[in-house]
C-alpha cells in the first residue's frame, strides 16, 4: 500500500493547507459561513472543495490499482499525476482570479488523465 499511503498522506496535507488557506481569509473577513460575494474567499473554498470532490474517486482508485497488484511504474504515474495535478489547480485557480490560468488547466488535465487511466486500469485487472 506504499502508493496509496503517499497519495492519501499527501492530498490530506494538501487538504489541510487549503482549508488553513479557508480560514485565514475568513478571519481577516470576519466570514463566519458561505463567502458574503467576497472574491478571494469564494476562490479558496472552491479549491479546497475542488480538491475533495475528487479525491473521493482519485485515491480509492489508487487504493485498487494497488489492490489488483498493479505494475509500480502505472501506481507511479497515477500517483505523481494526481499529486501534481491537484497541487496545481489550486495555485492557478487562486492566482488567476477563477480564470483561464496554466496551473488550472494542466492540474485539472492531470487529474482528469490520471483519474481515467486509474479507472481504465483497474477495469482492465479486473477483466
Amino acid at each position: 500500500m506504499f502508493w496509496t499511503t503517499i497519495a492519501v498522506s499527501l492530498t490530506a496535507l494538501l487538504a489541510l493547507i487549503l482549508a488553513f488557506m479557508v480560514v485565514q481569509v475568513r478571519r481577516a473577513e470576519a466570514v463566519g459561513i458561505g463567502h458574503r460575494d467576497n472574491r478571494r474567499l469564494e476562490l479558496r473554498i472552491r479549491a479546497h472543495a475542488n480538491l475533495i470532490e475528487y479525491a473521493v474517486f482519485a485515491l480509492p482508485l489508487i487504493a485498487l490499482l494497488e489492490y489488483h497488484q498493479a505494475p509500480s511504474w502505472l501506481l507511479a504515474t497515477v500517483t505523481i499525476g494526481w499529486v501534481v495535478g491537484r497541487m496545481l489547480h489550486p495555485w492557478g485557480l487562486i492566482a488567476g482570479a477563477g480564470r483561464i490560468h496554466i496551473g488550472r488547466v494542466l492540474g485539472t488535465l492531470a487529474s482528469w488523465l490520471t483519474m481515467a487511466i486509474g479507472a481504465i486500469a483497474n477495469l482492465v485487472l479486473i477483466g
